[in-house]
């Protein structure tokens, strides 16, 4: 078996977790010296600052006039549930899922919703459903970027502008990081903690009017929480998307979030954020290719993601084992990594087929992802001289 040496340096941020994800560069707590604490987020000063994160997140994604865009709560996952079940039910569902996140919304679709009018597009991890299939006068629920697969779709080419359902898009691993067609979008959603690298606990929902139209037209037959209501009287609630806020967001992390967007602006906006993401994993599908112990395990190049990059282990040893051997050497290399402290968290999600995911995003620097590649060059061999070893 090959020797290989023990790398010297490590890299300068070593995490490399796809959520929450890595600070921005030059971050400290001194960013979160001018939040708005002890105060009630209803003040006038405290919606002024709230605003100013919906503002900026607009001017930087590129988000169109007479789209609206709101702080809501539980992340990502709540703005998706918030806007299947206030808008679903009018029309029937086609539902993508080619990964862990993805099959979440169908099981509310089909176990919580109950929705019989609809229509399940499965893809095994590593692939996409046939985008050629999609019926548009549906609505269509699909993730953007699938970050537990590493799969993501190419462009928006697929959806049609003159399309009659609604598209409901969960873009959290993807805003901020990958160009989005507005066009082909109705409902996006992400959260803080992806691509900038914010805290958690927050979403993002962005409505188009014609998902507003929707709102104010239809009312679904079921009961609907609190934190779900969009609408007052039957017109859209404005102000959550101004800075009224459904319940009580953290101050803190808002402050965090609005930090985040002011270095996105300092460095180039969205177009530098979605140029370092690319970059980033330029560097470990190049390395990948060459290596000659892993692959993406997205098998389209083009739809290989730029943020959540996820490789499968293809040497012959590992990949014969089963797959819960596969798993468990997976680990071994995220623990070996760990205690070396060259690198955290970059096993791959435990609904998905053992893999490495390590995350690309816009905050990660490149020469990290760089100084990464001989530490997993090294902990593959430890780990397998050492299951050999057992053998």
């Amino acid at each position: 078996m090959t020797t290989v040496t023990k790398p010297a340096k490590r890299p300068a941020n070593t995490h490399f977790s796809s959520g929450p994800c890595a600070k921005r560069p030059g971050w400290s707590l001194a960013a979160l010296d001018n939040a708005f604490l002890g105060r009630s987020h209803r003040a006038k000063e405290g919606k002024a600052r709230l605003k100013l994160a919906i503002d900026k997140t607009k001017a930087i994604l590129g988000v169109p006039q007479g789209f609206v865009c709101g702080i809501v709560p539980a992340s990502d996952t709540g703005a998706f549930e918030m806007a299947m079940w206030s808008m679903l039910g009018q029309r029937p569902v086609d539902a993508l899922a080619w990964e862990s996140f993805g099959e979440g919304w169908v099981t509310d679709i089909i176990k919580q919703l109950k929705l019989k009018d609809s229509r399940v597009m499965k893809a095994e991890y590593g692939h996409l459903p046939d985008l050629k299939a999609v019926d548009f006068s549906h609505d269509v629920i699909f993730t953007w970027n699938g970050t537990t697969s590493g799969v993501r779709v190419p462009n928006g080419d697929f959806i049609p502008t003159n399309r009659e359902g609604l598209t409901f898009v969960d873009a959290t691993s993807a805003a901020f990081a990958q160009a989005i067609d507005w066009a082909k979008v109705d409902v996006l959603t992400f959260s803080w903690q992806k691509v900038l690298g914010s805290e958690a606990a927050h979403g993002m929902l962005i409505l188009s009017p014609r998902a507003i139209a929707r709102l104010e037209s239809y009312s679904p037959p079921w009961p609907m929480p609190k934190v779900f209501r969009m609408t007052k009287g039957g017109k859209l609630n404005a102000g959550i998307f101004e800075g009224e806020t459904i319940n009580t967001p953290s101050m803190l992390a808002l402050e965090d979030y609005i930090d985040a967007l002011v270095w996105a602006e300092k460095i180039g906006g969205l177009p530098e954020l979605m140029r370092r993401s690319t970059a980033n994993a330029k560097v470990l599908y190049d390395w990948s290719e060459k290596a000659g112990w892993l692959a993406s395990l997205a098998v389209d190049p083009a739809t290989r993601s730029n943020t959540s990059v996820c490789l499968k282990i293809t040497d012959p040893a590992i990949a014969k084992l089963p797959l819960d051997d596969q798993r468990a050497f997976v680990k071994s290399i995220e623990s070996l990594l760990a205690k070396e402290k060259a690198a955290f968290d970059v096993a791959g999600h435990r609904d998905a087929p053992p893999h490495l995911r390590i995350w690309c995003g816009a905050t990660v620097e490149t020469s990290d992802v760089e100084a990464l590649t001989p530490w997993l060059d090294w902990a593959f061999a430890e780990c397998k001289a050492q299951l050999a070893k057992a053998a």
